[in-house]
């Protein structure tokens, strides 16, 4: 039996769509017919979400779920998993329990390959865009080793402190793009409404203006007449640097180039380091074996030289080095985090120091974006009053010598 999703017209020509259980849509079909409805289009929900997409349906972004629903899926399953539910009730319960009609397809789909005798995992692996490598591998682990319960909840914690911490970055963000936009609009009234009506009054004047006020004429004049260009030119290098940083070559060359930047770079580093750290982490407490942790953990750096690093160091723990040591000839881990996996490689308590190392790394990130959005604002502020002040300026320069001009 699978999980279909349909849409259907109701007594009252009304389209209405929803996620019915059945063994073919044919079954379905039959289903909305003895209820009264008239089926438009049955669809299985695995195959729905893993065919190919349409243009048309690329903008209604149905690849992903958020992080918080995902959070929020994954607690409700540690909590009713610990509670002696079977998975197949659990997966149903959720699906019931759910406002989201996607998050409820998903759920049936995943019950539906429980019921047929599949693992928790397969269920999963149905959706490979919603539930990574990393999600899945670490529920096939908790199976096999009989504590799908405590995985779970450790999963539970990671997607949660995952989604705090994206959450804390974006309202951080909030106020200085709030605050950027807002000063560019006003710039942008001054330069082309303001500052064109208030040089009228100095037009019929043959005698020179104030440098300052020149200048900004010019600016005005370019801006008013010569903003289209502007932002094709802009517009064309945004889309021509997306296009260019997808092909691998460049793309490696500019995060390797985002590594030596001296802040940013030691940003990138923290950010890539605390979810290398916490995925190896998470793994092996799991029980899933060193070198398939390392190659899931490789995947969850975004930088792709930290990425080929962490690969690089697979291959010399396959050939019995080190781990702490491997990752230390990059260069590009700090030296606090080489440190504690050496000693829990020396302890035997290697995920106790990896969770260690991720929490000091998350922690020293917070506080840098905590440091740096507090410098952010003030500096934004400063400069909208700067371009500001000296737009008055120029604008009252001429006034000021009124007589000069006049005489």
């Amino acid at each position: 039996m699978g999980a279909f999703e349909y849409s259907a017209l109701d007594k009252g020509g009304k389209e209405c769509k929803g996620v019915l259980e059945g063994d073919s849509p044919r079954q379905i079909r039959q289903q909305l017919r003895e209820q009264g409805m008239i089926p438009l289009a049955v669809d299985e929900v695995a195959h729905h979400e893993n065919k190919p997409h349409t243009r048309k349906s690329v903008f209604k972004l149905r690849r992903g779920i958020s992080a918080s629903d995902l959070a929020l899926l994954t607690r409700q399953l540690a909590t009713l998993v610990r509670s002696g539910i079977p998975l197949v009730e659990a997966a149903q319960t959720i699906a019931r329990q759910s406002e989201k009609p996607r998050l409820q397809s998903l759920m049936m789909g995943v019950g539906s390959r429980i019921m047929e005798g599949h693992s928790l995992a397969d269920g999963l692996g149905k959706f490979p865009h919603v539930f990574g490598e990393l999600y899945r591998a670490t529920v096939s682990a908790g199976e096999q080793s009989g504590h799908l319960d405590g995985v779970l909840e450790k999963l539970a914690d990671y997607t949660e402190a995952r989604q705090h911490l994206s959450q804390r970055v974006q309202m951080a963000l909030f106020y200085p793009a709030l605050l950027t936009t807002m000063s560019i609009l006003v710039v942008s009234g001054l330069l082309a409404y303001v500052v064109p009506e208030v040089v009228k009054v100095f037009e019929d004047m043959n005698q020179q203006l104030p440098l300052l006020t020149r200048m900004l004429i010019a600016v005005s004049g370019f801006f008013r007449h010569w903003l289209w260009l502007v932002l094709i030119v802009l517009i064309v290098g945004a889309v021509t640097t997306v296009y260019t940083l997808r092909k691998p070559g460049p793309k490696y060359t500019y995060h390797r180039y985002m590594l030596r930047v001296p802040i940013i770079g030691r940003f990138v580093r923290r950010i890539n380091t605390a979810r290398f750290a916490r995925t190896l982490s998470i793994l092996t407490a799991s029980g899933v074996p060193v070198l398939e942790s390392l190659r899931i953990s490789a995947h969850v750096v975004s930088n792709l030289p930290m990425r080929e690093a962490v690969e690089r160091a697979a291959q010399k723990v396959r050939e019995g080095a080190p781990l702490a040591r491997s990752l230390e000839q990059s260069g590009y881990f700090p030296p606090m985090t080489v440190n504690l996996i050496a000693s829990g490689e020396v302890s035997g308590k290697l995920e106790e120091m990896l969770e260690r190392a991720a929490s000091n790394q998350e922690r020293e990130q917070e506080t840098s974006i905590s440091l740096m959005m507090s410098m952010l604002e003030p500096i934004l502020i400063l400069v909208m009053g700067g371009v500001v002040l000296v737009i008055v300026l120029a604008i009252l320069l001429p006034i000021f010598n009124m007589n000069d001009l006049v005489h």
